[in-house]
């Protein structure tokens, strides 16, 4: 058995340094074997210092992906290369983004990846939301509608190209496939307050094109299990899309991070 820690949106900026080291020594506290981390742990310029806070906190094995406010007041490009240099020389902190497959137990592997509001449910077009996204982030900021869609897609797509690429190892190597993403994969789990976004919320709160690569992969597998772990919402829950499909959405408040679940595994 394994013991797995699962956080999401922790926004680890918003917390004073006393409070800091508080959650980090309850998520210590845990007698856990590794942590999950779904995503928007800071923002740009403070990530790398945070994540080193948690690697020198923490003597689990620290899983993570980013999210959308991981890039806030920087860029996609910069960030990624960054953080790639960093956690190639840690020794506990494994960025699912880019990694392969992640052998947890005997019939547990982990794979994972950001995915993004792809903007391919609800109603793009006619949508009023304006995402910090659009102000913060450098490859999203001033783009036409049109420009926009492409550009969302296109980070959508990666994500799914990528569990697309792992998804056969993990399914002939192990029974049950976890898998790490910060946007939900299908509408049905892009809760807030207990339910699914509405059409106007629903282009940057889910993402189509990994829902797509997770569903058909276990309508192909039906005697495989699925556990997906998602975020961005701040609304929790627990979806079931096929009965070998499960997605939990992981609820937050900032300034108040949680422990989302500690999960058993084989």
């Amino acid at each position: 058995m394994i013991r797995a820690i699962w956080i999401n949106d922790i926004h680890l900026e918003f917390l004073s340094n006393e409070n800091l080291q508080s959650f980090l020594s309850e998520l210590q506290q845990q007698d856990a074997d590794c942590l999950l981390v779904g995503g928007d742990i800071a923002q740009a310029p403070s990530l790398l210092y945070y994540l080193k806070k948690m690697q020198e906190s923490l003597t689990l094995q620290i899983y993570f992906v980013l999210g959308n406010h991981d890039y806030y007041f920087g860029s996609i490009e910069k960030v990624r290369t960054n953080l790639k240099e960093f956690v190639h020389t840690s020794h506990n902190l494994f960025w699912l983004h880019n990694s392969g497959v992640v052998k947890l137990t005997e019939k547990t592997a982990l794979i994972g990846h950001e995915g993004w509001g792809d903007g391919r449910l609800g109603e793009f077009y006619q949508s009023h939301v304006q995402l910090n996204d659009f102000k913060l982030i450098a490859e999203l900021k001033r783009l036409s509608k049109k420009r926009l869609l492409q550009k969302i897609q296109t980070l959508g797509e990666e994500g799914a190209s990528h569990l697309k690429k792992v998804l056969p190892e993990a399914l002939s190597n192990s029974e049950h496939i976890v898998v790490l993403t910060h946007v939900p994969p299908f509408r049905e789990a892009s809760l807030y307050k207990g339910k699914p976004g509405n059409a106007h919320w629903l282009p940057f709160f889910a993402c189509k094109a990994t829902g797509t690569v997770l569903k058909n992969a276990m309508i192909q597998h039906p005697h495989k299990k699925m556990t997906v772990l998602c975020g961005h919402t701040h609304g929790g829950g627990k979806t079931q899309i096929l009965p070998n499909l499960i997605v939990y959405t992981g609820a937050a408040v900032y300034g108040s991070p949680v422990i989302q679940k500690v999960f058993e595994w084989e």
